[in-house]
């Protein structure tokens, strides 16, 4: 039987993998890293023969290539440079890098094993060939589009009406898609009905693939992952002090083409200490993931506040900063966030699941998540409980003494 191959092009992927992807190889580039997938969802059993089925298409996608054309699409991204396009002219995925079983309580492990540089950019396509052959093998795929597209044609017509007003917002659901089809009809239906939107925008996707292929923008800037291994992949570093790192590694990489930080890998508290003056200019923004989403929008704006009062200095007023949204949401959530915090600050939103796999059944919940560095344990704390995934539960409560010893002592 002819595979059914998911992954097509190395560049379905999210944008943010090129721009860590860069960092990590002028800065990190001997770093190694352990990977696990987890699915969340209790109940969820993946058969042997869907283990099968995502086996042969890592396989697939472990024999593409950056084409030319992809490649010279890349270069035409500003803060790309020409070494590391040259880098990706000769990269490949490894196989070799996979381990993957039909064991564990969901019947299937995935962990990949490698150098950062390789293991970074398996992630996002991964998740999209296990949930695809998840629903595809799971259910009725074609009875699965058909309550797909009537719900996208639903969401289309609500931005039509001006039901929901949540000013700009992009697609970033490439790694729990439905289907590589159902992600590429919600990009060109959302981006090319801009015009007649009421009310909001659809400014891009994450999707590079999607982005290059509808001359929309490719949106994105940096994931959990960097603010863990730049901070947490080092024994001489200590932890408590890895948004600074992160903060130092991606400026010296950037300059003033930092983007969006994400502020919540090991707590919001550090990234307040650390996100000083000097990077709260430097910075565009800052990216919401877990925790309440108002009380977190609060904090940031009394952060700008207070450096705009200090400095007097529009590059840190909170009117000149955005805050991006991108945590479980949906049109109705982030109508309510963007009436909220629009007249105080700059509001943008980041759509995933409720874009691309939005069905008459529950999404699957999946993750593949770092969860070593240079063969020592890193983390995430999340501000929201379940999120937090780590392989060692010693390094867990290491990490959370050096935090609050920290904050305890901060002067």
């Amino acid at each position: 039987m002819k595979l059914n191959q998911i992954i097509n092009s190395l560049l379905e992927t999210d944008l943010y993998k090129f721009s860590m992807g860069q960092a990590i190889y002028h800065q990190f580039p001997s770093y190694k890293t352990n990977w696990t997938f987890k699915c969340r969802n209790k109940g969820v059993k993946f058969t042997k023969e869907m283990v099968e089925e995502i086996r042969e298409n890592v396989q697939a996608y472990c024999a593409l290539r950056f084409t030319d054309d992809e490649l010279k699409y890349l270069s035409k991204i500003e803060w790309l440079h020409e070494d590391y396009l040259d880098h990706l002219q000769i990269w490949k995925p490894r196989y070799e890098d996979f381990t993957i079983t039909d064991e564990g309580e969901c019947g299937f492990t995935l962990e990949a094993n490698g150098t950062w540089l390789n293991t970074s950019m398996y992630e996002i396509p991964v998740l999209a060939i296990i949930n695809e052959v998840y629903f595809r093998m799971a259910y009725n795929y074609d009875e699965l589009f058909v309550q797909y597209k009537r719900k996208l044609e639903e969401k289309k017509n609500w931005l039509i009406e001006g039901k929901y007003n949540i000013g700009t917002f992009s697609e970033f659901g490439l790694r729990r898609r439905l289907s590589a089809e159902a992600q590429d009809l919600a990009v060109k239906t959302l981006c090319e009905n801009n015009k007649n939107y009421k009310d909001s925008r659809c400014v891009g996707t994450s999707n590079v693939y999607l982005a290059k292929k509808y001359n929309v923008v490719p949106v994105g800037t940096m994931a959990h992952e960097y603010i863990m291994c730049a901070g947490q992949g080092n024994p001489l570093y200590n932890p408590a002090y890895s948004n600074k790192i992160a903060m130092k590694s991606w400026t010296n990489e950037y300059g003033v083409l930092n983007g969006t930080y994400l502020t919540d890998t090991i707590g919001d508290e550090t990234t307040h200490l650390d996100m000083g003056y000097t990077y709260s200019i430097l910075f565009s923004g800052v990216r919401h993931d877990s925790g309440d989403p108002y009380e977190w929008g609060e904090e940031w704006i009394k952060h700008y506040d207070k450096l705009y009062q200090k400095y007097h200095d529009e590059r840190v007023n909170p009117k000149t900063k955005t805050l991006l949204f991108s945590d479980s949401l949906d049109f109705e959530r982030a109508s309510a966030l963007y009436a909220y915090f629009k007249d105080r600050i700059k509001v943008a939103f980041g759509i995933g699941t409720y874009i691309a796999n939005d069905t008459d059944v529950e999404p699957l919940n999946i993750v593949m998540k770092v969860t070593e560095c240079n063969d020592q344990p890193v983390a995430k704390l999340s501000n929201s409980p379940g999120k937090t995934m780590c392989k060692d539960n010693d390094y867990v409560e290491y990490l959370r003494k050096t935090i609050d010893w920290r904050l305890k002592h901060y002067e």
